[in-house]
């Protein structure tokens, strides 16, 4: 199970780099223009999390505080994402997403989808997508009940 449990991780980590080459190189999404990867990456984080500190989003992005600060001071001045006071520890700031970063994710999502279904189509079974549906929601309910 151990080489098995490998192997998973491994195609798991060549689906995601190659995936995100493939995105990057053939999508011509107008919004990309205006915002990096990095700051669409932001905003999906703050989709699936809620309101987060700058340190959770550093941390949960995997980079230092102070590149998480420009990324949220640019994301601020585009209006994507506001910052406000904590009820509970008025020391820590919350972001969040704003209406118009909401939209600028669903056009990026919306873009990606589509693009990732003309690449699969006929390529991939109902069977097959079923079971890897199943198989994620697991790995997903995994890793959230391990955080929590």
């Amino acid at each position: 199970m151990k080489n098995q449990l490998q192997e998973a991780v491994e195609l798991f980590e060549e689906v995601m780099i190659y995936g995100t080459e493939h995105v990057v190189k053939n999508l011509d999404v107008p919004i990309w223009n205006d915002y990096s990867p990095e700051q669409i990456q932001v905003l999906k984080i703050l989709a699936a999390y809620g309101k987060l500190s700058s340190g959770q989003l550093a941390e949960i992005q995997g980079v230092h505080k102070s590149a998480i600060s420009t990324r949220l001071k640019k994301l601020v001045e585009k209006d994507l994402v506001q910052s406000e006071k904590d009820l509970n520890d008025q020391r820590i700031n919350r972001i969040s997403m704003t209406s118009k970063g909401h939209e600028v994710l669903s056009v990026s999502n919306a873009a990606i989808n589509e693009s990732i279904e003309g690449l699969f189509t006929d390529q991939i079974d109902e069977q097959e997508l079923d079971q890897f549906i199943k198989t994620f929601r697991k790995l997903k309910s995994i890793l959230v009940t391990k955080e929590r």
